[in-house]
């Protein structure tokens, strides 16, 4: 278990690092902390993510722009809500022109 802690700690921090109307992916930050087959717990990391207030966990989505982790944020429409007040434009719970939003913590 404190194992799993510190693995979600090192995801936090990377996504502390998300500049402000940016997004990441899962994979990227699990590429970035060496475990590239990982995505799904750093997907679980942001699961818990949710009730720390200096952890912008809407600015993670999935390697296509879609926001799947919306249900996990309180109101229906939170996460979509937080991406358009940082600049983006989400259609269809899609992120429109993603190459362009995207930051890549490996670069």
């Amino acid at each position: 278990m404190a194992q799993q802690h510190d693995f979600f700690e090192r995801v936090y921090e990377v996504v502390r690092q998300v500049p402000y109307g940016k997004v990441t992916t899962y994979g990227a930050i699990a590429l970035y902390l060496g475990a590239a087959r990982s995505a799904r717990t750093v997907g679980y990391a942001m699961n818990a993510a949710h009730a720390l207030i200096d952890v912008p966990a809407h600015r993670v989505v999935n390697r296509k722009g879609v926001l799947t982790g919306k249900h996990h944020f309180g109101g229906i429409n939170t996460m979509q809500q937080l991406l358009e007040s940082e600049g983006h434009t989400v259609i269809d719970d899609q992120i429109q022109d993603f190459d362009t939003a995207l930051w890549n913590p490996n670069e």
